[in-house]
């Protein structure tokens, strides 16, 4: 099996339309996530996983060229409740990843999206006994993966599991045959637990679609916090160590792009902020990126712009999306074409 890069040309996008229960109100979370769905579906076809109940808002949000598809759903972060589709064979396939809310919120319903998509594709499923998310991964195309120690050694998703165990499984079903290890994530990406077990804050304790991504094979983006005042000064400086040092598995050594983190330091409700330019989105001719009302936004689309030649870059506005966990990256899912 081989996991295509994301550059590589789609044969559609896939999203989930949000669901009632969202903390964030039903006009904000809307307009983000059909901001994104009405940008992608001029470059691509884009498919729109929605719960029964909320087929209404989506046909209200929705360019009509977006297919919508019912699906019962706990959730709409589709690169994590999603296949992570690859090639098996010459023919498409995709990996039903054990999927357990990020190990602090169970999703029953979110567990049978995979292969939903995947039975509604024709793709074969290989279903994984490991608990990950399509935004715990990100590969190069030849042979390379990044990681996070947090994701993938997490107790709370797969308790036990060696790191050996762990790289096994990747190999196998990616395709790949060098895993790149960083320690940690975000600051900010982290669920935590009060003395009454009360859980704080949205998290998934450090997917790697915040922190690095590779714009092609031997060069890598890595997420910097300039500022010495935000906790992500020390961990991205961490991260930038472990990828400089890197190789990748054809032996070359990693060429890293440094890319600054938004100015702002807190998020709206308090405590750091984690912003990210990283979690960006390839589609057909297209580079969609996240936009923060920011200084440095227009700084970010310009380096985007420069790193790839040939895609016309556009930004939408990501702070609600954010607000709720996570990006762009993390509410889309690229199917490859053949």
């Amino acid at each position: 099996m081989f996991m295509p890069p994301e550059w590589a040309p789609h044969a559609r996008t896939w999203m989930a339309w949000p669901v009632r229960h969202y903390e964030l109100s039903p006009e904000a979370s809307h307009r983000a996530w059909s901001d994104v769905a009405n940008t992608v579906v001029r470059y691509e076809p884009l498919t729109m996983l929605v719960d029964p109940g909320e087929l209404a808002s989506a046909k209200q949000w929705l360019d009509p060229r977006v297919e919508l598809v019912e699906q019962p759903l706990d959730d709409c972060w589709l690169r994590d409740n999603g296949p992570t589709f690859v090639l098996d064979g010459g023919r498409l396939a995709g990996i039903d990843w054990t999927f357990n809310g990020w190990g602090w919120a169970p999703h029953a319903l979110d567990d049978q999206v995979a292969a939903a998509v995947l039975a509604r594709t024709g793709a074969r499923a290989h279903r994984s006994a490991m608990v990950g998310e399509g935004g715990g991964i990100h590969v190069d195309g030849e042979g390379t993966v990044l990681v996070t120690e947090t994701v993938q050694l997490d107790p709370r998703r797969n308790p036990g599991w060696t790191r050996e165990q762990a790289e096994a499984e990747l190999k196998a079903l990616l395709g790949v045959t060098k895993v790149i290890w960083l320690p940690r994530g975000l600051t900010a990406d982290y669920v935590t637990f009060d003395e009454a077990g009360v859980q704080h804050g949205y998290g998934t304790n450090g997917h790697v679609d915040l922190l690095a991504s590779f714009v092609r094979p031997g060069l890598v983006l890595c997420h910097v916090q300039p500022d010495p005042a935000h906790p992500d000064f020390e961990v991205t400086r961490e991260n930038l160590a472990v990828l400089r040092a890197a190789t990748d598995a054809r032996g070359r050594k990693l060429e890293v792009v440094e890319v600054l983190a938004p100015t702002v330091l807190e998020a709206p409700g308090g405590g750091p902020v984690d912003y990210s330019y990283i979690n960006h989105y390839l589609a057909n001719g297209l580079v969609l990126t996240c936009s923060f009302d920011d200084p440095r936004d227009r700084e970010a689309a310009e380096l985007f712009a420069r790193l790839f030649p040939g895609r016309v870059v556009e930004s939408v506005d990501a702070r609600d999306i954010f607000a709720q966990g996570g990006g762009i990256h993390c509410i889309t899912q690229q199917e490859p074409a053949l």
